[in-house]
């Protein structure tokens, strides 16, 4: 290779989003390919944490307890993500694939979910004559359920299949690759169905959820087509008995702490998402700011965000220990909601802003650092990648969606009986429950310094295990 193409070559590695993250055994191509299955997920997640939420209950008008408790109902399958992965690890077939049915059955999950939903919406709208009670809450119940589950059963098998195709070099950067275009995939997704539902009616609305489920079927089936290796079993390995899930995951909890470092992942994921819905109604209402500077707070959060993952990936490239960086995000977090709180009392938006960047560096941090320590978790033995990933996964959704209804309810009720009187008049403002739920997630940061402790101790090196130093780009960013 002559000197030009070398430096051609060594430039496009260095500057070309995830370049890098390709090897022999899973090409670029491949790679790609592979990913599209997260644009399915993110626009299955639109479709039912944004889209469907707001036609519900604006065109629909279907009560907002009956949509809570529709969009509730994938978060409840979430926890299983960690059986789907361990299934996957010791499927059984005679062509040898282990994570491609599962992909399959969680492609048809999420297509049969979404090709039923608008027609049971229309019935839960009471747009129908039907006969039946609750016939409308029970069809849509099961859609969503149903989608819920296919995406989990999805996004579990596609990570494990594109970590089990990785080397040890590249697995981070594939899967940051994979969460990135999961990330595509959500604004992508969004910007065409809102384009198309601007002028709605009920035809167009059956029109774009089942044309969602076309593209997701066609979208899977591309991403997993020839991306496993056949490998023929005999009749005797196929009929021998499979390990027991507790077995496995006593096993991958002696390899790698698995436990705690779970439970690290929920309370804290509980810690930094339970102010999600409140951030911005915190500034309208109490610091009385505008409906476009309050906009201005996700592009805030955003850039803390960024910010964490460009310093977490030139940290953890030169050999820095995952679970003190975690520990890092944390303390970032105590500040950035002590910010929070004291903006009302002092009425400073510029404070405000502050904490709401803090809260997205110090999440981005604690994200970054405790997927790292996921993706290193022990692929010998009984425990497999599907099952690391998907007990990763189960603790991260089922927390997000947990702290959500936790934070609104808890403002909703401590508001209630401060603005009564109950509590002194110091306490009548609006601002008490806001102000409960901040004082709540620090509560929670502190325990989850606390379980964080041990697994400091324990040091051990989670990324890079050469040591082995080097440039970052944005192929580093693991999510």
């Amino acid at each position: 290779m002559s000197k030009g193409a070398q430096v051609l070559k060594q430039f496009s590695m260095n500057m070309l989003p995830f370049s890098d993250a390709a090897s022999d055994a899973l090409p670029l191509r491949q790679l790609l390919r592979l990913s599209l299955f997260q644009v399915s997920v993110g626009m299955a997640g639109v479709m039912l944490l944004g889209t469907l939420n707001r036609v519900m209950i604006v065109e629909l008008s279907v009560p907002a307890m009956i949509v809570a408790i529709m969009i509730a109902l994938p978060v409840l399958s979430a926890p299983f993500r960690a059986l789907l992965g361990f299934k996957s690890d010791h499927h059984r077939s005679a062509i040898g694939w282990k994570r491609i049915p599962y992909l399959w059955f969680g492609s048809l999950w999420q297509f049969g979910g979404l090709a039923v939903m608008p027609s049971a919406l229309l019935v839960l709208g009471g747009n129908t004559v039907h006969h039946v009670p609750f016939a409308g809450e029970v069809l849509a119940g099961l859609a969503f359920l149903m989608t819920g589950l296919g995406m989990h059963m999805t996004q579990t098998a596609g990570l494990a299949l594109a970590a089990d195709r990785a080397t040890d070099e590249t697995r981070p950067r594939v899967v940051a690759l994979l969460y990135v275009s999961y990330l595509l995939g959500m604004a992508l997704s969004a910007i065409v169905i809102g384009w198309l539902l601007r002028d709605f009616n009920e035809i167009l609305l059956i029109k774009v959820v089942q044309g969602a489920a076309v593209v997701t079927i066609t979208l899977n089936v591309i991403a997993l087509w020839k991306q496993e290796r056949v490998r023929p079993m005999s009749r005797e390995a196929r009929e021998a008995p499979t390990p027991s899930f507790r077995d496995a995951w006593a096993d991958l909890a002696r390899g790698g702490q698995a436990g705690r470092l779970l439970a690290v992942v929920f309370i804290g994921t509980m810690a930094f998402n339970m102010q999600d819905v409140l951030l911005e109604p915190y500034g309208g209402e109490i610091l009385g700011l505008s409906v476009s500077a309050t906009t201005f707070l996700t592009a805030a959060w955003a850039a803390g965000a960024l910010l964490a993952f460009g310093l977490a990936g030139r940290g953890l490239a030169r050999g820095r220990d995952a679970y003190r960086m975690a520990g890092s995000g944390l303390l970032v977090g105590l500040i950035a909601f002590s910010a929070v709180i004291f903006a009302a009392p002092l009425d400073s938006g510029t404070l405000f802003f502050a904490g709401a960047a803090l809260i997205g560096f110090g999440g981005g941090l604690f994200s970054v650092a405790t997927l790292t320590a996921a993706m290193t978790m022990p692929a010998q033995g009984l425990a497999g990648r599907g099952l690391a990933l998907g007990a990763w996964g189960a603790a991260q959704a089922t927390a997000a969606g947990l702290s959500i209804a936790i934070g609104g309810t808890l403002r909703d009720a401590v508001n209630a009986q401060a603005m009564s009187g109950d509590w002194g008049t110091p306490l009548m403002s609006p601002a008490t429950g806001y102000s409960f739920v901040y004082h709540t997630e620090i509560a929670l940061i502190f325990v989850t310094l606390i379980a964080l402790g041990p697994l400091v101790r324990f040091r051990g090196r989670t990324i890079h295990q050469s040591g082995k130093a080097g440039r970052i780009g944005l192929a580093d960013f693991p999510t």
